[in-house]
């Protein structure tokens, strides 16, 4: 259910977001923690006791690893698909059963389910751990887990190359540009999985350090998955995040670009033609609309907004977070179209919606309400932003990815969405393509 929009779609680029989607800051400071675990899975052990780690393996498991990750990134990514929709609907459960799944892995490699020296026996699960962990499956279920805690990160850059896939134009050239994408996040990985090999190859001669690094690694897992498991996971991201504000800022800023400049040829064309699409084709069947769900929040200035009461408006419906770069980026854009369209008193309704913490939510997406009011103020912006601090309207709409614009129709229907930072241009087309009903002609 995504707007089309006219957008340039260069492979190098899309390649060079999946690279700089492993630089990001909720991604690099952890990959030591995720490969000390592949090369621990992967580790043997010869008739001498000298321990090895096959490079082979240790590679595979990096792969599917990373594959886990891919996967998980696109499925919530389908947005309102019946897939998207669970994966979406279901992603704190997902993230609570993923912390458990982190706990005990972790607790294996600690070797709680291997021999133990105390009663000089083994002890194993029914799940028998000892032959998952040196498969490729494992690392797949494990890429899978620990993809959740960082979407709020990576979240933007993939969003931004969903759009272009989805414009364009046809379904073999989304898939292609998705794939360049993963392709791009992959190699870093397995760069790492091979450096890793190597290093733990150098100190074979100094096991007992390498038997520490799995045992650490083992702790720093099992408090990932503890972290994840109560929430406090968002509150690591959304750290990491504004530390690296400038490199995600960047990222999107090359999306954001090419799309307006795709924007100005599509002016000088005059290619004004348009007609509706269907959610499967582009051949002019009537998209199945989904109804926006209804909340009431009170916004900045304790003004309550109940949703349902602008039925018979067009409204723009942002969700964002002051650790967000490429939010920033788009914030005075919207501000400017707020302004124009008449500060909600004309046929647009121009909403933002934020997460902040309080005593009560202490592990929401954002700072607390009065520091998010201060940020409002010192940049600007007046435009109401509504204090989902239960995250309640965020789960609702499935909210993976900062900035995620909902634009709902005067209906108050879901017309469209974009998970990723938007130009004027494209705010414009967006606005456009729901106030007439029809979407712009990819």
């Amino acid at each position: 259910m995504g707007f089309s929009l006219e957008t340039s779609v260069p492979v190098l680029t899309v390649f060079v977001q999946g690279l700089l989607s492993f630089f990001s800051p909720c991604v690099l400071p952890l990959v030591p923690l995720y490969v000390s675990y592949l090369a621990g899975g992967a580790r043997t052990v010869a008739e001498d006791g000298t321990i090895r780690y096959p490079r082979g393996k240790v590679m595979v498991n990096t792969l599917f690893f990373v594959l886990g990750v891919s996967f998980t990134f696109v499925a919530l990514g389908l947005g309102f698909t019946a897939l998207g929709q669970f994966f979406s609907g279901n992603r704190v459960w997902f993230a609570r059963v993923s912390g458990a799944i982190m706990i005990l892995f972790g607790l294996y490699q600690l070797g709680v389910f291997g021999k133990s020296k105390a009663v000089e026996q083994e002890h194993r699960l029914p799940l028998r751990l000892d032959k998952w962990a040196m498969t490729p499956i494992t690392a797949l279920v494990l890429g899978f887990t620990f993809s959740f805690a960082w979407t709020p990160c990576v979240g933007p850059t993939l969003g931004s190359v969903l759009l272009m896939a989805s414009s364009a134009g046809t379904a073999g050239a989304g898939f292609l540009l998705i794939g360049v994408y993963t392709l791009g996040f992959v190699i870093p990985f397995l760069a790492v999985g091979l450096f890793t090999g190597a290093v733990l190859g150098f100190f074979k001669r100094h096991q007992k350090v390498v038997r520490y690094t799995v045992k650490v690694g083992a702790v720093l897992l099992i408090l990932m998955g503890v972290m994840t498991i109560t929430g406090y996971m968002n509150g690591i991201t959304s750290y990491l995040s504004t530390v690296g504000g400038g490199t995600t800022q960047s990222q999107t800023d090359t999306s954001s670009q090419s799309g307006s400049q795709s924007q100005e040829d599509e002016k000088e064309q005059n290619t004004d033609s348009s007609q509706t699409e269907g959610s499967a084709s582009s051949g002019g069947e009537e998209t199945n609309l989904v109804p926006a769900p209804d909340f009431t929040l009170t916004d900045q200035y304790g003004n309550t907004h109940t949703l349902s009461d602008y039925k018979g408006e067009t409204v723009f419906l942002n969700f964002w977070a002051t650790w967000c770069g490429p939010c920033q980026s788009e914030m005075p854009e919207i501000q400017a179209m707020y302004e124009d369209y008449g500060e909600n008193q004309g046929d647009l309704v121009v909403l933002g919606v934020a997460n902040p913490k309080s005593a009560d939510y202490p592990t929401s997406q954002d700072v607390s309400q009065e520091e998010v009011e201060q940020f409002l103020t010192d940049n600007g912006y007046t435009f109401p932003v509504l204090m989902d601090s239960a995250g309640e309207v965020f789960a609702m709409y499935g909210i993976w990815a900062f900035p995620t614009t909902f634009m709902i129709d005067t209906d108050g229907n879901v017309f469209g969405y974009v998970a990723s930072a938007l130009t004027r241009d494209m705010m414009e087309s967006i606005v456009h393509q729901t106030m007439t009903g029809q979407r712009a002609e990819g």
